[in-house]
């Protein structure tokens, strides 16, 4: 019995956003980031800057008898865009766009009806915050980071 879900639930987002065609060109990484920043565009997941936490949890039991929990969630994500150009508008509409790809990549659909639940790692998740950051360092970029939240039967 997993003490946890956040390794299944970061798991689980990364092979999403890996898998969705929208993100093509887009690196999609694993926690913090190397030194490597040829990729104009990037999500992290497990990351945000500023911040050593990667998740969040808080557990409790699901019902009588302790025999499940519930696990509510909070991971921490990250979307930048850069360029080596000025312009700052270009890069926060960018990084919005970033974030509505993960948005809708989390969303019930018709041919990803299992989407909101992480393929079956969580009862539910969703983005829940975000917060732009803005800044000249060797052109314009643009970083938002977000939160996504879950809940998940342990």
């Amino acid at each position: 019995m997993a003490t946890s879900a956040v390794p299944a639930v970061i798991d689980a987002l990364l092979d999403i956003l890996e898998a969705t065609p929208e993100l093509e060109g887009v690196a999609v990484v694993d926690g913090p980031p190397g030194v490597n920043f040829t990729e104009r565009r990037r999500i992290y997941v497990g990351y945000s800057p500023g911040s050593d936490q990667a998740a969040e949890v808080q557990q409790s039991f699901a019902n009588a008898g302790a025999r499940s929990r519930n696990e509510d969630g909070l991971i921490a994500c990250y979307a930048e865009a850069r360029g080596g150009d000025k312009e700052m508008r270009l890069r926060r509409n960018q990084v919005y766009e970033l974030l509505a790809i993960v948005e809708n990549a989390l969303r019930g659909t018709d041919t990803a009806p299992e989407a909101p639940t992480l393929n079956g790692a969580v009862l539910w998740s969703e983005v829940t915050s975000g917060s732009l950051v803005q800044g000249q360092d060797s052109g314009a970029q643009a970083g938002l980071a977000f939160t996504v939240a879950y809940r998940a039967r342990i």
